[in-house]
């Protein structure tokens, strides 16, 4: 049987070729790439590592896209947070670990955001989660057996710059990844935290619809939060 994807190929690389030439192409975020949220106490270190979402493409400074706004959510509960945001735009698994890994400093907690240029490259599910192993593999070599969280592949479905039908079948293809990526979550100490598509509302975008703005980043930083608490709990108390 002929895929939906092989039918419409057509249509799909000419609105392909629109959205590339349309969508404005914004920077990366401005600033350091590392910082420090005061408290109390040695500081947590948090590293996190991915593609354009974690350059801090949508946001003025890292200090208001991913890293940054996680950083201050792992702060509320008093303690300090020494940040390194390690991204690049484009990036996909194997990128990551071969050019963004040999930047990865000493830390307590990895938080890893990819997925939206796998899906965009059509890599296999069993490609992608591969590629994502190697990854969380490599990064357990260079720094320990930290905890490490996957960020979910976003539902691409519902980014607004996306006409359909190639929303349709980014969307489709972002679920498949993220559920390959998900079954890594069978690691001791991996932690998988897919992304509510209800996350993804017009407010949570910056101007070229299809990267976070600062609330996205916010919005996220909240959730990603959250479970690397309990990880972070979860792992002190063994």
């Amino acid at each position: 049987m002929i895929s939906r994807a092989v039918v419409l190929a057509p249509i799909l690389l000419a609105q392909a070729v629109r959205v590339r030439r349309t969508t404005p192409r914004l920077p990366g975020a401005e600033g350091p790439v590392t910082g420090l949220v005061k408290g109390d106490g040695p500081p947590l270190r948090l590293a996190v590592l991915g593609e354009s979402t974690v350059d801090g493409v949508g946001a003025a400074t890292h200090a208001e896209a991913l890293t940054g706004r996680l950083a201050e959510e792992l702060a509320r509960d008093g303690g300090a947070v020494a940040w390194q945001a390690i991204g690049k735009t484009g990036a996909n698994a194997r990128v990551a670990r071969e050019e963004l890994l040999p930047l990865l400093e000493p830390a307590d907690l990895v938080v890893i955001a990819l997925g939206v240029n796998d899906t965009i490259e059509l890599r296999s599910a069993t490609r992608y989660r591969r590629d994502l192993l190697d990854l969380v593999v490599a990064v357990r070599r260079r720094v320990g057996r930290v905890p490490v969280v996957l960020a979910g592949v976003p539902p691409m479905g519902r980014f607004p710059s996306l006409p359909r039908p190639l929303r349709d079948v980014l969307g489709a293809r972002s679920a498949v990844l993220d559920a390959a990526a998900a079954r890594l979550a069978l690691l001791p100490g991996v932690v998988h935290v897919p992304m509510p598509a209800a996350m993804l509302d017009p407010a949570a975008f910056a101007e070229d619809r299809f990267h976070p703005g600062p609330e996205g980043y916010r919005r996220w930083a909240g959730q990603l939060a959250d479970v690397s608490r309990r990880l972070l709990s979860d792992t002190d108390s063994r």
